[in-house]
């Protein structure tokens, strides 16, 4: 068993064993209405997950997802009166414009990831600002745009977690059965090797930093037809909670490895942990504030981040010594 294969088996045990004690120690915590509302909630985040998980495989970062996702939330809101064919795309495509610009920074103009990505972050918040005046943008609730954020396939799953599981399903074949996802791999291992291999860098950058744009463009239509308008101010943070489902997948932050499965069952762990807390809350054993899930957030990424450091530090010293 490979360490990919390891850490995902790992991860969904944890999630499981948590699912298990909630629904031991919580009443309702398994029922349908808690399940679908954390599946519609955890969709958002599944999807700037999987976008962040092909850019940390090449080396790279994107620290834009959360604002382009609000971004795109006001556009699709404002394209609601068309209707979900209409609003649906043009999110997606709003999104993935801001991941062109992130590419065009970073193979042509040669910026860091880190210093490009920040800079498209502050310029999709003020572009939502500017646009929405500043103001969430209501839907218009008398189309089909609803459909997606509140409706259920077949009365049974909600339409989020059946475009997200296509959007899994669809990167999980692209990763783990197509030349491109190779190249993914192979240019996060080591960029110069793969250029002298007759790689062409720059494509596989601009193709998942695109991907990348999208999957936030999609978060933002989750968002508007869940929440019923297109919200400016929502995204704080998200880049961060991306980050932390993909390293908890055990995606290495220094490129060169990933997993789609882990990944989607990093973002639904951390999910489940402030669901579990929520659930703690109310029944008045601890009393933790929605300010403390962001200092949790990161201290349990920092925890992360610290392993992932301490293991590829001894992956490092192996290969060292194997030459």
């Amino acid at each position: 068993m490979t360490r990919s294969h390891r850490q995902t088996l790992g991860v969904w045990l944890v999630f499981f064993g948590l699912v298990i004690f909630g629904g031991l120690r919580y009443d309702n915590f398994l029922g349908s209405y808690n399940i679908a509302s954390f599946l519609n909630y955890n969709a958002m985040f599944i999807a700037i997950s999987i976008g962040m998980c092909f850019v940390i495989m090449t080396g790279g970062i994107d620290l834009s997802v959360g604002s382009v996702a609000a971004f795109a939330s006001v556009i699709a809101a404002y394209l609601s009166p068309y209707g979900l064919e209409v609003a649906l795309p043009g999110g997606i495509l709003a999104g993935m414009a801001f991941g062109a610009i992130n590419a065009f920074f970073i193979t042509v103009m040669r910026i860091p990831p880190f210093i490009a990505t920040l800079a498209t972050m502050l310029g999709a918040k003020g572009g939502s600002l500017v646009i929405s005046g500043a103001q969430t943008i209501s839907i218009d609730w008398s189309s089909n745009f609803t459909l997606l954020g509140l409706g259920k396939a077949f009365g049974v799953l909600p339409w989020t977690i059946v475009v997200v599981l296509i959007l899994v399903l669809f990167t999980w074949v692209l990763l783990e059965c197509m030349p491109l996802g190779r190249k993914v791999l192979a240019v996060g291992d080591n960029e110069q090797a793969a250029t002298l291999m007759g790689l062409n860098v720059n494509r596989v950058k601009v193709f998942v930093y695109l991907l990348s744009g999208g999957c936030a463009g999609l978060a933002g239509v989750f968002l508007a037809s869940g929440f019923g308008a297109g919200q400016p101010l929502e995204g704080v943070g998200w880049e961060l909670s991306a980050i932390a489902g993909v390293v908890v997948g055990g995606t290495l932050l220094t490129g060169g490895s990933g997993s789609i499965t882990a990944t989607v069952g990093g973002a639904l762990l951390l999910g489940l942990i402030f669901n579990v807390l929520n659930f703690e809350n109310g029944l008045g054993s601890i009393s933790l504030s929605a300010y403390w899930q962001m200092v949790i957030r990161g201290g349990f990424l920092l925890g992360v981040i610290l392993v992932q450091a301490h293991l590829v530090k001894k992956h490092a010293l192996n290969k060292r010594s194997l030459t």
